[in-house]
Parts: C-alpha cells; structure tokens; sequence
C-alpha cells in the first residue's frame, strides 16, 4: 500500500481536511474505515524544496462479523485493503461531448459489491429478529442502522 502510494500510482483530489491546514483529504471510506490525506511538507534532503506526504489511518472495528446484517455470524479475523477499491468514486456526472450530455461514471470497478467492515450509516442495514407472536415465531426484519433506514 505504502509502496503504491508512494510511487504515485492514484492520483486523487482532495478536499482541505480543515480551513487552516494544509493538509488535504483523499478518501474518507467510512465503510472501511480508512482516512487517506496527503499535505506538502519540507523535504529532509533539501528543506528548500517540498515534498508530498501521505498518511493513511485505517481503524479496524473490533467485533467486526463476517456478515454485518447478521449478529450471530463469526467474528471477521481478516481485513484486506486495496487502494483502487478505496479510492474509486461511483458517482455519475454530466458531460458534454459534441453538444450533446452524456452521464458518465468516474470509476470502473462499480458494478462489484464493495465489502464493509462497519455499518456505513449512510445504508439501511436489517436483521431477521425472532418474535414470538400467539405462540408462533416469526422472523421480522429489525434495522440494525435506524437513522438510515427511516426518514423520520
């Protein structure tokens, strides 16, 4: 990883991580939880010249499962992380192209499931709860990240 980024291998923009700083935010991937900034600072060779840092903060969840919508899976004992994955932006965009617009997506691996880590409070997640009802169990979908599946 550090290797890849160090070569240059994605280039990304950014946003100021605050109005102050110098240093600029390059993924913020909640659902992996994974920050990625990048800021100049003053090269060690040479203080006159600068050059590009890059820090990555990967917080791995505790009690994370396998399966996030389901309590009872196993605990997740294997994190991987790939920068491309990380770093892709699905979000579609107009452009013009011979007078004519056009919606285009900025990544090119969006079609494939992106695996979480942590619940991305951004998505609904439920589980099926057991409830006893008459004597019968039923299984009823419980949401696991309320504030996202419910509007009010």
């Amino acid at each position: 990883v550090a290797l890849a980024i160090s070569l240059g291998i994605i280039l990304v923009a950014g946003y100021p991580l605050d109005p102050k700083d110098e240093e600029y935010v390059l993924v913020n991937n909640k659902c992996q939880c994974v920050t990625m900034t990048s800021k100049l600072v003053p090269s060690q060779e040479d203080p006159k010249k600068e050059v590009l840092e890059r820090n990555i903060r990967i917080i791995v969840p505790l009690k994370a499962r396998e399966n996030i919508s389901d309590p009872l899976s196993p605990l997740r004992t294997r994190f991987v992380y790939r920068i491309p994955e990380l770093c892709r932006n699905c979000n579609s965009v107009e452009i013009e192209l011979g007078g004519r617009i056009f919606q285009a997506q900025q990544g090119n691996s969006c079609d494939e499931p992106q695996t979480c880590y942590t619940y991305n409070r951004e998505q609904c997640y439920s589980s099926p709860v057991p409830i006893l009802h008459h004597g019968e169990v039923k299984y009823v979908p419980a949401a696991l990240t309320p504030a996202s599946c419910y509007s009010e």
